[in-house]
Parts: C-alpha cells; structure tokens; sequence
C-alpha cells in the first residue's frame, strides 16, 4: 500500500488597501476634495487668528520692548563698558581712601582750620593706632597663610613619598582613604579651576558694572554707608550745589570764578542728619542764607523743618544741620521716668529728644525758663514735664501759680508747697507775694553761702542735701504769665521782682519758670526776655514773638520758631540755652493729663514714696525764715547727745554724727580736732578693739566738772 505523499500548506496573498469608513465612497466615484472657495475660506480663518495674536496688547510691547533693546543695543553697550569702567575707578578711590586713612585726615585737617588742638591731635593719635592695628592685622593673615601653605606642602609631599615607596595595596584602609580623599581634591580642583576662574572674573565684571551704577557719594555695597537712608544723604557736593542755586550774587559770581567753598567742618553724621560748617565767600553774610531756608530746604530735598541754617562764630561762617528724611515727624516717645527712677535736679531733668535723636535733659539750678508759643501747641505740657521731673527729686521745693481756671497742674497738688488757680485778683496778690518772698529768700541764702567754709559761690548738690543749712532747689513757676504782668494793680511789682530773682536768684537755688501764650513786647517785659537763661519756642506767629521767647536777634541767626506748623508740629519747639548748642530742636515728651488718661497722678505718688524714704516732706519756705543761729555751739554737749543710751562708741563715728547734726560747725573737723577738743576737757580716747572709742561716762563726768567749776 503506497503513502501519498503530504500537502504543503501555502500561504495565499490577497491585494487591496486600507480604507477610512468616513471617507468610504461608492465605487466608481473619487474622494471629494477641498475646491478653491474652501481653501480661501480655512486660510482667512488662520490669518485671522494669527493677526489677533500678533496685535495683541502683550505681543506689541514685547515686540515693542525687543526693538528699543536692538536699536538701544549699541548704547547699552558703550553705557556697560562706562560703568565698569566707573566701578573699577571707585573701588580703587575707595581702596585708597582706606588705605590712607582719609575720613581720620579730613577730621585732623578740619580741627586744624578750627584751631581745635585736641580735636586735632585725637585725629592724629587715632590714625596712628589704626595703622598699628591695621600692621597686626596683616601681619596674623601672612602668618597665619605662610604656616597652612607650609604644613599642607609638608602633608602632601609626605603623600606623595609614601605613595612611591609602597604601593596602596599594601597601606591599611584608612591610608587608602586618605589618598582617595587627596586625589577626588585633585581632581575636583583640576576640572572645576577653568569653571572657578570664569566665574570669578563674571562675577567681578558684574560687580564693577553694579558699582558703577550707584550714584550715591558714598560707599555701596562693599563699604556700608554710615546712615541706612540712602535717600538721606547730604555731603559737601550736594550742599555745594544747594547753595550755588538760592539766588545770592556775591556768592554766584565766586562760584562762576572757579571759586570752592571751604568746609571747616566737613558733612558728616550728627545723630539723625548731617551737620556741615562752611565759610562763606566776601560779601556773602549766613543770614543771607538763613533768608533763604525755604529755597536751601527744596535744593536739598528736605521740608524747611529738616533744615536749620544759622550763623556760626563768625558772620561769614554757615553752621548748617539737615535731618534725615522723616525722622522729625515722629513723637518722642514715652518719658523716661514714666514708671520708674528719681532725678536729680542739678544732673538735668528729660524733657525730650533733640534734632539729633538724643534726649535732652538740662539742670534745673542756675537757670531760669521761659516757655511761649500758640493755644494748644505743648507750652503747658513741657511746663509740666519740668515740674514732675523736679517733684521726683526729694529736696526740691515747689510753688505753681496759674492766672487761668486750667487744672492742669491739679494732679501736682500734694507735692506742691504753694499752688493757686484763677482768675481773680488774690491769685494774682499771692504770686506777687511768692516772688517777694523768693527775694527775701535769696538775700538769707546769700549770707548763708557767705559764712559758709570756704565761701562757695552758689548752691551745689553738697550744700542743698543739708536741711540745716535750707539751700535746697526752690522752683517758682507760673502759667499764663503775661496776665500776671498785665495786671493794673500787681503788674509792676511782680516785673521788679521777677527781674531781681532772674539777674542774682540763679546761683542761690532758686529757679523761675514762666510760660505764656501771648509772648508780645507789652506782655513780657525786655528786662526778663534779655537776662532769661533758656527759652522755649512752639509754634509763633511772626518774629516778634520769636525773638521775645528765645532772645532778641535770634530769627535773623535762623533760630526761628515761626517755621513751626500749627498742629502739625505740635509739642515740638525751638529752644536755647538748655544745651551747649546754639539751640535746639526739641520733641517733647508728653505725659498725658485729660479725659480718660492721667499718668501724672501715679507719677506724683511715686515722688511722695520718694520723700518718705528720704525722711523729708512737702515744707513751706516763708519769708521770714530762721535765720541760722549763730550761738557758739556746746562741744562737750552736742557729743554726748550724738552718744546717747550707747555706753561707748568709736571716734569716727562720733564724728559723722556730729557733722550731721551741725554740718555749719563740725562738718570741717578731722580726727585730730576731735581728739584736740576732747584732750582740753580732760578726755581721753582708747583703743578697743583696735579702734579708738569714747565712753560715755567720761564725757558726762567731764561735763560735770565744767559745771561745777562754773558754779564756783
């Protein structure tokens, strides 16, 4: 039976295409295709669309931007190659301004044209050290690099000598480690170097362009400028230019010469602004300048409060002070004895923060106020920060009078030893006689000074601690003045006394404090506006009352009050006298006395603490005060009275005892008058202890025998 042969399986391939079953069209037909309308119509679309987004607001600036940036292209790059020319310029300037010490040289130079030689050799003394400190400086970073140098080459080297003499497969793992570390530094320092020095010089060309950029006189980012505001800045350039531009012909014409101002006091920082002194050309006068605040305030960019022309020494000489933008607009703040601390009245009493940003606090003896300016400005306030400063020191004595129906200073009552309110005639009587009593006052003190040792010239804080002696501070104030001095009836005698305790009070501890609304020529007599030592300013009228309050010639100096805004500028004020400075601007403190808020009355509770703790009260200094008793004092008596119920007691205590208890008798003795005293009664002191002592009983026996003896 014979097999048949298999069947191959072949496979069959068939022709066709692939079709769309949208796009099936019957047979015989072709596809439909887009005829010339269509086309017209899809690409009118599109055009559309890409004309809105060409036209749209953010595509033409862009656009815009891009084609001022490629017109600008050379420009820009003529202006980068400027700034970094600048910046190169200016770090080298800066570099050697460091380096040679220029801001300590300008200081020596500015002393020397002041003829300040202390000043000067300070600057000279201060260059000095700083090169010296500058020299050890330098000196550890050689040192310091010479010796890391020296011991990484010496690392190395070992390294590398280890390396050769055995091989790494025979060094423990942590050698291995160690040159692993060393050769990753390699390699990272090889393939990063070429990056790293890029880098640096991009970073540094970056740099230069940025400092060429800053406009400012001063230093940018590499040296910090002295003050935070950039936009505060005044320096001899800038004050230069404002005053080449405030109309002065003498002074224009010297600019137009080729002429330089001469800075005796260079620009330089002064608390919250600048101060600069500068000597003025011929012909030119500060108080041409001081007539021209307005226009110096807008050159220099400031508001005319910022700015405070006056004459200095000389009437050639501009002494010129700018505030930092906004500073003076601000409060003063919280007072600092508010909720705590004492005062002594002969260290100064804080009343508020100068121009400069610095608390004012002036001494209270040997001095006299007067304090002016509109309603509602602040007069009263500082009045009153004046007599709570003096209320918390416990040997002052106060008398308030006020010729007005205003409770101001009612909170004041229990520290007062005189206070009278109003309106009618006996308040205005009662002032007239405190100041009659103040001059019967003065003339005891005087003659109390003068039997004093050593014949003092005026009431220190040593002579007014002595109750005895009664020279402690006394301070006089009345409020609303002018209607004391305008009375038809107490008007003049209250101007005689006032003069007379002004002129020759001062050096006795008594101090006078007047403040008024109304500071006119007939108000305030000339007597008192010509001898009064500090004056206080808020906001006036004209320069009459300007010069009434803070001395005459003041407002054509530049001292003037009437730049003051009502409201505005209210409870700060335009004061002289109470610093060494020509004057001052000050921003009072203010402790609040009105409906709802009254920090005065607790202020008042503490100065009372205060006086119990010193043992003393609220007295009354009359006019017919005791005088001191001139009775030669019993020696023999007063020690042992001082000894008491004690059986002995030492020498030197005995004799802080008896300065205490007649400061006028003992207080000059020594040890040796002591035992002198005690040697002419028979009396003789031993050792006890160690210490000297004296017995009680040998005193009162030596009193005995002088008894007896002058019964016989």
């Amino acid at each position: 039976m014979t097999r048949r042969p298999e069947r191959e399986m072949v496979p069959m391939v068939f022709d066709g295409e692939m079709i769309d079953d949208e796009t099936v069209v019957p047979q015989g037909q072709s596809v439909p295709r887009l005829t010339f309308p269509r086309w017209r119509a899809v690409a009118g679309v599109a055009g559309g669309r890409v004309r809105a987004v060409v036209r749209c607001p953010a595509v033409v600036h862009a656009r815009s931007v891009a084609g001022y940036r490629v017109r600008q292209a050379p420009r820009d790059a003529v202006r980068l190659v400027w700034f970094l020319v600048r910046g190169v310029g200016r770090w080298g300037a800066k570099g050697w301004r460091w380096g040679s010490h220029a801001d300590l040289r300008a200081d020596a130079r500015a002393a020397r044209l002041a003829g300040d030689v202390q000043a000067r050799r300070t600057a000279q003394e201060t260059i000095r050290a700083d090169a010296r400190a500058r020299w050890a400086k330098a000196g550890t970073v050689v040192r310091r690099t010479v010796v890391g140098a020296a011991v990484t080459t010496v690392v190395l080297v070992l390294l590398a000598l280890g390396e050769m003499v055995a091989g790494r497969e025979v060094m423990p793992g942590w050698l291995r480690a160690v040159y692993a570390v060393r050769d990753a530094i390699g390699h990272g320092v090889a393939g990063g170097w070429p990056w790293v020095w890029r880098s640096t010089v991009c970073a540094l060309v970056c740099a230069a362009v940025w400092e060429g950029r800053d406009r400012t006189p001063g230093a940018s980012w590499i040296t910090r400028p002295d003050r935070d505001d950039d936009g505060s800045w005044v320096d001899e350039r800038m004050i230069s230019k404002a005053l080449a531009h405030l109309g002065i012909a003498p002074l224009n014409a010297f600019l137009r010469g080729g002429g330089e101002l001469v800075y005796t006091v260079p620009a330089r920082r002064d608390g919250d602004g600048t101060h600069a002194r500068i000597r003025l050309p011929l012909g030119v006068t500060a108080d041409m300048v001081c007539d021209r605040r307005r226009v110096l305030a807008a050159n220099l960019g400031r508001s005319s409060l910022e700015t405070w022309p006056t004459t200095g020494e000389e009437d050639g000489v501009l002494d010129l002070w700018v505030a930092d933008k906004g500073t003076l607009s601000g409060g003063a703040g919280d007072w600092p004895l508010l909720h705590e601390g004492t005062v002594d009245v002969f260290d100064g009493v804080p009343v508020g923060l100068s121009q400069r940003g610095v608390v004012v606090a002036p001494p209270l003896p040997e001095s006299n106020w007067l304090i002016g300016g509109r309603p509602g400005q602040g007069k009263t306030n500082l009045l009153r920060v004046l007599l709570l400063g003096a209320a918390l020191d416990p040997t002052c004595e106060l008398w308030v009078f006020v010729m007005g129906e205003s409770p101001d200073f009612e909170p004041l009552r229990p520290r007062l030893s005189r206070y009278r309110m109003g309106l009618d005639d006996t308040v205005a009587a009662g002032a007239v006689r405190a100041l009659e009593d103040l001059c019967s006052e003065m003339e005891r003190r005087g003659r109390i000074l003068g039997e004093q040792p050593g014949r003092p010239p005026k009431v220190s804080r040593r002579l007014a601690d002595k109750p005895a002696l009664g020279l402690h501070p006394l301070i006089l104030a009345v409020d609303e003045c002018h209607e004391l001095f305008q009375h038809p009836t107490y008007g003049r005698k209250a101007e005689e006394f006032a003069v007379r305790l002004i002129k020759r009070g001062r050096k006795y501890g008594i101090t006078l404090m007047l403040a008024t609304q109304s500071p006119t020529k007939d108000s305030i007599p000339k007597e008192i506006t010509r001898n009064i030592s500090c004056g206080a300013a808020f906001a006036v009228a004209d320069h009459i009352a300007n010069d009434g309050l803070l001395g005459s010639g003041k407002y054509r100096a530049g001292i003037r009050a009437t730049e003051l805004r009502m409201r505005t500028d209210r409870g700060t004020c335009v004061a002289v006298g109470i610093t060494d400075a020509t004057f001052e601007l000050v921003r009072t403190f203010y402790v609040p006395f009105e409906d709802g808020a009254d920090l005065v009355s607790p202020v008042i509770a503490r100065a009372m603490a205060h006086m119990t703790d010193a043992k003393r009260t609220v007295v009354t200094t009359g006019g017919t005060r005791k005088e001191i008793d001139t009775t030669p004092a019993d020696h023999l008596k007063d020690i042992y009275s001082i000894i008491g119920e004690e059986p002995r007691v030492r020498t030197q205590v005995i004799l802080a005892r008896l300065a205490a208890h007649n400061p006028r008798e003992y207080e000059p003795w020594s040890l040796r008058d002591l035992r002198a005293t005690l040697r002419s009664y028979g009396i003789r002191a031993y050792k006890s202890d160690g210490t000297m002592v004296l017995r009680a009983a040998d005193v009162a026996e030596a009193i005995s025998r002088r008894d007896l003896a002058s019964d016989d």
